[in-house]
Formats: structure tokens, C-alpha cells, sequence
């Protein structure tokens, strides 16, 4: 049980830091903190509809996995 234990916990920190920035990279919509530092304004140079797909693919991945360790991490802590 304590390497699986130890398993999840590095998945978990892996996983949260690779979150953020994935979080952080998405473009703003409108209105918000995003406008407060500059991401209201357009730019040519942004980010076509296929990237932008498939960040949101990667980062709901990732947030699943977060979120799968997380459950997981809580009932090894319930059983054991």
C-alpha cells in the first residue's frame, strides 16, 4: 500500500502542475481577470480552432486525472 500511496501522490503533483499552465493558456472570453492583464485584446496571431480543441482535449484529460487520483488517494487513506 505505501507504493501505491507514494505512486499517487507523485501523479498527483505531476498532474497539478502540468494543470495550471494548461489552465492558463487558454484564451480568454470576455470580461474577467483575463481583460484586467491584457488578454482582451485580439491579436492575429491567435490561436486557431484546432489548437485550441485540442488544448481543451489535453487539460479536461489531465483535469480527469487529477480528479481520478484524487478519489483514488482519499479511499487508500479510508482502507489502509
Amino acid at each position: 500500500m505505501n507504493a501505491l500511496r507514494i505512486t499517487l501522490q507523485v501523479l498527483l503533483v505531476l498532474s497539478s502542475l502540468l494543470l495550471v499552465p494548461l489552465v492558463l493558456l487558454h484564451k480568454g472570453r470576455g470580461g474577467g481577470l483575463s481583460d484586467m492583464f491584457g488578454g482582451g485584446v485580439t491579436s492575429g496571431a491567435a490561436s486557431s480552432g484546432v489548437a485550441e480543441r485540442n488544448l481543451n482535449r489535453i487539460t479536461v484529460g489531465v483535469a480527469l486525472v487529477w480528479t481520478v487520483v484524487i478519489v483514488l488517494l482519499g479511499l487508500v487513506e479510508r482502507f489502509s
